[in-house]
């Protein structure tokens, strides 16, 4: 009976503890808003726009009149792109060449600027700053910066050496130009993550490599880059996105033409330029998003493999 009696007292208890812990009315509005709000945003300004993307890029659409005028013609945009486009292919080699520029150049000297300023040498925070502070300019304001390196009559680099090459007007080295202007302002940007990484790693791994006779080079390479290796995914996929977004300094030097073709640039023309086609210029967005969602779906599956581990 008095057992009986006892869990009685508890399952009364329990009840009691869960209506104690009841968030009040007033907080679950807060909550309500908090969630709800965000993800109407992220519906209307990412979802929805993706999904109409999607499906303007099966058809034939100038914009004007209604959605009803639209001449559905399935993946003919998709095989025209790949066939009788011809900036298609070019752009894509560009993106390509944007890609492993980014990876090569500014992303391993912004580590190794990084791993540089970590050692708490003099005026490193001027450093920093000097270094992170192209990233906080736009990429439109960085091509109007950079022109004044390379204008052709008054740029400084063809003052200094006397010469008259056209850096953003030849077809054969624009590309290069601009992606000189692009490292300049990624560079501090793959600084600042990597610096921020490097703070983070155990001391203790530092003193273990240096008591067994550890150069710091082989502890870099051998103990801390290992350690940050989920530094290194988010650089990677940065570097991935950044090549396929690439499109605001390209549009500055000549709207994505001569020798800059970008893929980005290439939706651009397409749906807001004079040509207006939304269904050739989705399908051509869409493509960018298969793209980019492969990368971005292998870094989640990395993190949430390393989350259950």
């Amino acid at each position: 009976m008095a057992t009986t009696v006892g869990n009685s007292d508890t399952a009364t208890q329990q009840k009691l503890g869960r209506k104690k812990r009841r968030m009040p009315a007033s907080d679950r509005a807060v909550v309500i808003v908090m969630v709800l709000v965000p993800t109407l945003f992220v519906v209307g300004l990412v979802w929805l726009p993706a999904v109409l993307s999607l499906v303007l890029s099966f058809g034939r659409w100038n914009g004007i009149g209604p959605l009803s005028n639209i001449d559905w013609v399935g993946a003919q945009n998709y095989s025209d792109i790949a066939t009788i486009y011809p900036p298609f292919w070019p752009a894509v080699q560009n993106n390509v060449i944007w890609l492993a520029f980014l990876f090569f150049i500014p992303t391993l000297l912004g580590m190794f600027l990084a791993v540089i300023l970590d050692r708490g040498m003099k005026f490193s925070r001027f450093y920093q700053t000097a270094f992170y502070m192209p990233v906080v300019l736009s990429m439109a304001l960085v091509g109007f910066i950079w022109q004044l390196f390379y204008s052709r009559d008054q740029g400084l680099i063809n003052q200094v050496f006397g010469s008259q090459v056209d850096w953003y007007g030849d077809a054969d080295i624009n590309l290069w130009a601009v992606l000189v202007a692009t490292a300049w302002r990624h560079t501090g940007y793959v600084m600042l993550i990597y610096l921020a990484g490097l703070k983070g790693v155990d001391a203790s791994l530092r003193e273990a490599a240096a008591v067994d006779g550890a150069t710091e080079t082989q502890t870099f390479f051998k103990i801390i880059f290992p350690v940050m290796r989920p530094i290194n995914m988010i650089v990677l996929v940065i570097v991935v996105i950044e090549s396929l977004r690439a499109f605001d300094l390209v549009w500055v030097v000549n709207r994505g033409t001569n020798g800059l073709e970008l893929l980005a640039a290439l939706v651009s023309q397409n749906v807001v330029g004079e040509a207006a086609r939304y269904g050739f210029g989705s399908a051509l967005a869409v493509i960018m998003m298969v793209i980019s969602s492969v990368f971005i779906i292998i870094y989640l599956r990395i993190v949430f493999k390393e989350e259950r581990r």
